[in-house]
């Protein structure tokens, strides 16, 4: 059996990675499952998996955790913060590291999966964001799996010929066609974009998902951090990756050869899927998803992004072409504002404006440790903070 750490088990990536693991009882076994404070459902899920360890990143909901499984489930060690994700990200019994922590905080946990040689399922984009070439350096350097769980990047990665890892222009792939829904405010005119409430944009199309990622999917800043992913996954650069606005989510992406053919993986709404095929790579295995009805579809749309309406986008081509920490700056400052949306402490239209503020008025540089990485990341943090505070002074005038 296969010890696998969920990072991030409360979430929608964890809950859907725990559905395709019952499915298997007799492969898998839960070693540890995380959260940062939602007690009540890692309790459950202790109850439901049995696991060796559980971590909460906040102190004090570790120490409820605990109380609530003295009792009851006295053998599961709960663990807290950072260090304690670290731990079980790198146990010498688990094979598999789902790694599903919304933001940079999952960036050193992650991290520590790929310096103790782990094969590492990846759903958080900013450890490759932020991190970039220092996470991919410990990734080949400790002998570690890294399989994007990102339905984008995992079609693509499933359409890529063997030894891609060489360069794409070695094994004939002219470039990648990341595909995105648009969000919700693909048709909705940007003067209204002032008016839109955080509900509005969690609401996606298409895709449960958590309120952070759903506020980038409806800014677009989620296909920004994904083209930065790309462009680091698949060895590549910015000019070779394009976005394609694909409303019904069927297409999950694309890659096209030298030769003019373009291999295309299809799949219904589910992040089970790319879950599954990651899980069991290079077998393949039931994920529970539905079948895709094509006759139910019927038709299939295409356009190109608007830019001027979703600036995020732009921001993210933008810092995917510098080899400093302009990525760095700009996920702290999108993870500061999307915050401060959710808290309606500033309007949809401010995100943008905030993230462009912290490009313009923080130098990045280039990064030769994590320490460094995390030093611009919280530098960036804090400025992103003043600028919302102008804003909400603004606005209280």
């Amino acid at each position: 059996m296969k010890g696998v750490t969920i990072l991030g088990a409360t979430g929608s990536i964890g809950i859907n990675t725990l559905d395709v693991m019952s499915r298997y009882p007799g492969e898998y076994r839960i070693v540890a499952l995380t959260a940062n404070s939602e007690v009540e459902r890692l309790y459950r899920q202790c109850q439901a998996f049995q696991p060796q360890y559980a971590v909460m990143a906040n102190e004090i909901a570790a120490e409820q955790l605990a109380g609530r499984l003295r009792d009851d489930m006295p053998d599961v060690q709960v663990l807290s913060g950072v260090a304690g994700l670290e731990q079980v990200a790198a146990l010498e019994q688990v094979d598999i590291v789902m790694a599903a922590i919304v933001g940079a905080a999952g960036l050193l946990p992650t991290l520590a999966a790929a310096r103790s040689g782990k094969r590492i399922l990846l759903a958080n984009k900013e450890a490759l964001v932020v991190a970039g070439h220092i996470f991919m350096e410990e990734v080949r350097g400790n002998g570690a799996e890294l399989l994007p769980i990102d339905s984008e990047h995992n079609a693509i990665f499933q359409c890529m010929p063997a030894g891609f890892e060489d360069g794409l222009a070695e094994v004939g792939v002219q470039r990648i066609m990341l595909t995105s829904s648009g969000g919700p405010f693909l048709q909705v005119p940007a003067e209204e974009f002032p008016s839109i409430t955080p509900d509005q944009a969690c609401a996606h199309p298409n895709w449960a998902m958590g309120r952070k990622i759903s506020v980038d999917s409806a800014t677009m800043m989620n296909k920004g951090l994904e083209v930065i992913e790309a462009c680091l996954l698949f060895s590549t650069t910015p000019d070779k990756v394009q976005v394609v606005i694909h409303p019904q989510s069927v297409i999950h992406s694309m890659v096209e050869y030298l030769d003019g053919s373009v291999l295309a993986q299809l799949g219904a709404p589910d992040m089970r899927i790319p879950i599954a095929h990651a899980l069991a790579w290079p077998k393949r295995i039931e994920s529970g998803a539905e079948r895709l009805d094509l006759f139910e579809i019927a038709r299939l749309d295409f356009e190109a992004p608007d830019l001027e309406r979703f600036p995020c986008l732009a921001y993210a081509f933008e810092a995917a072409s510098r080899d400093d920490t302009a990525a760095v700056i700009m996920n702290a400052a999108n993870e500061e504002a999307v915050s401060a949306f959710l808290d309606n402490a500033i309007l949809f239209p401010d995100i943008p404006r905030v993230i462009r503020r912290a490009l313009d008025e923080l130098s990045p540089r280039q990064a030769a440790s994590i320490e460094e990485v995390l030093h611009d990341d919280q530098r960036a943090r804090e400025h992103a903070r003043e600028i919302i505070k102008g804003i909400k002074s603004d606005y209280c005038k």
